[in-house]
């Protein structure tokens, strides 16, 4: 059994994307030379990672594959010593708060997997956002 609706549906497709086409007069590519800049949403514990130098930020990362939390725990001093963070508008204290309550809802997380898994993501930011430091890439990425 046929159904003639499909291809009037295809006809249709087809000519509503002709139109679009022919209106754009630089034809199909209309991405051709713009430059598109995404920005990342952060939340406000995603925020609170510091940026670290390299090598402690992979101790955090080794800490937060085999113990969840701790790693996470680690870098919440070292907002303490001065690391910074996406968030500098808010006080040193807000932040390495912030940083203690994203551990412990690793470690009480754990049990489920849910907090290992996001100790392991937590841990793998650190690094990248270290990498950053390190190469001079602006913080606002």
């Amino acid at each position: 059994m046929e159904h003639p609706h499909k291809d009037g549906e295809t006809t249709a497709a087809a000519a509503a994307a002709a139109t679009a086409a022919a209106a754009d007069p630089r034809g199909a590519s209309s991405s051709s030379g713009v430059v598109v800049q995404v920005r990342e949403k952060k939340g406000p514990l995603r925020a609170a990672i510091p940026y670290m130098p390299f090598p402690v930020a992979v101790i955090c990362l080794f800490l937060n594959t085999f113990v969840p939390g701790l790693g996470t725990f680690v870098s919440a001093f070292t907002v303490l010593c001065g690391a910074r963070t996406d968030l500098p508008d808010r006080h040193m204290c807000c932040v390495f708060w912030l940083n203690i309550a994203a551990a412990l809802i690793q470690i009480l997380t754990a049990i489920v997997m849910v907090g290992w898994i996001m100790s392991i993501f937590w841990g793998m930011d650190m690094v990248i956002l270290a990498s950053y430091k390190e190469q001079g890439i602006p913080q606002q990425l």
